[in-house]
């Protein structure tokens, strides 16, 4: 049998992700420092809300809330032994809102990174790092995911062991990578890059792309990267809404729902499949992200310059795949407001 998020993709030319998870949370009032999974047992109704406030947008597939949901972070909160319990009720309340959607809604596990730095830089081994993913990919599919959902990923071993751990779980899987220091990510990883790396694995993903970073222009410049190496897996985008700003005592993020609709529709012609957003997106901005893909028609593969100027300039000059030491610069370009 195929996987309910393939039959999908099979369906559709896109489909519509969520938004941000950690935003939304703090909106109900999570406090920094805290463990939002702990919120899975200590407030389920508050996560299903999160979850119903994709699907209400339109999303056709949402994340759950266990992206630290691994040992090494959940040792930082004394709960190092819940990874299991944690990661399966997180999953079990998704799986009963998207059951509720009347429609197919796919519920993908978060899988984040360990926190920690691999081997040789740091003392993560590899077999470690598979070991933590796998507990985690045990608890998401007790739970009822339908794949899991490898994010914000820097480090390419860091990666493969989160795609080891989907096979030893048995399950599909999908992996982002975030794409956020002079259009590498912080261990060095350029687009193409992670599409090599993506080819080689023995257990490949379902579909592959970026999260997260520095701004909606420098995820779709990443993507048209992932584009020009001719790979033919679905591509995702999650990009952020905007760019963060410190704004009495909280993060704020400038995207408008307005732009990220635009965003929305360019990462759809630069062929991302699974389009959705990542920080600051909320279910408004969804609901225009919506809107814009299914009434707008599909234009052409857009330029650098397009993106810059709808979206705003790119936080440095390349996205290293030219070889060329990039250097960073002040953002240009036109924002476009709603």
């Amino acid at each position: 049998m195929t996987d309910a998020l393939t039959r999908l993709l099979a369906e559709r030319d896109w489909l519509m992700a969520d938004g941000a998870t950690g935003t939304t949370l703090f909106n109900m009032g999570l406090q920094s420092g805290d463990a939002p999974e702990l919120w899975n047992v200590d407030h389920p109704d508050r996560i299903a809300a999160l979850y119903q406030g994709a699907v209400g947008a339109g999303s056709d597939l949402f994340l759950t809330n266990s992206f630290g949901g691994n040992a090494s972070r959940l040792k930082l909160h004394g709960a190092q032994n819940r990874v299991r319990e944690l990661n399966r009720v997180a999953a079990e309340i998704g799986r009963e809102v998207a059951d509720k959607a009347g429609r197919p809604v796919v519920v993908a596990g978060s899988i984040g990174p360990t926190g920690e730095i691999m081997e040789p830089m740091g003392t993560l081994t590899y077999a470690n790092a598979v070991e933590m993913f796998h507990e985690q990919a045990e608890g998401l599919k007790e739970g009822g995911v339908d794949v899991l959902w490898v994010e914000t990923i820097s480090a390419p071993e860091e990666y493969r062991a989160a795609g080891e751990a989907a096979l030893l779980a048995g399950m599909p899987w999908c992996g982002t990578m975030s794409f956020d220091t002079s259009g590498r990510t912080m261990m060095g990883v350029t687009s193409s890059d992670m599409v090599a790396m993506v080819e080689k694995l023995d257990h490949q993903p379902i579909g592959f792309g970026a999260n997260c970073g520095v701004g909606a222009s420098d995820l779709l410049r990443t993507i048209l990267g992932f584009v020009a190496q001719g790979t033919e897996r679905p591509l995702i985008a999650k990009g952020n809404a905007g760019i963060p700003k410190y704004e009495h005592g909280h993060i704020h993020y400038d995207g408008t729902p307005e732009l990220m609709a635009e965003y929305a529709v360019l990462a759809r012609d630069c062929g991302a499949r699974i389009i959705g957003g990542c920080c600051g997106t909320t279910p408004e901005h969804l609901e225009k992200m919506k809107e814009a893909l299914e009434t707008r028609t599909p234009g052409p593969r857009p330029t650098l310059e397009k993106i810059s100027q709808t979206l705003g300039g790119f936080s440095s000059t390349s996205d290293g795949t030219d070889g060329l030491e990039t250097k960073t610069r002040v953002r240009s370009g036109r924002r476009r407001r709603g």
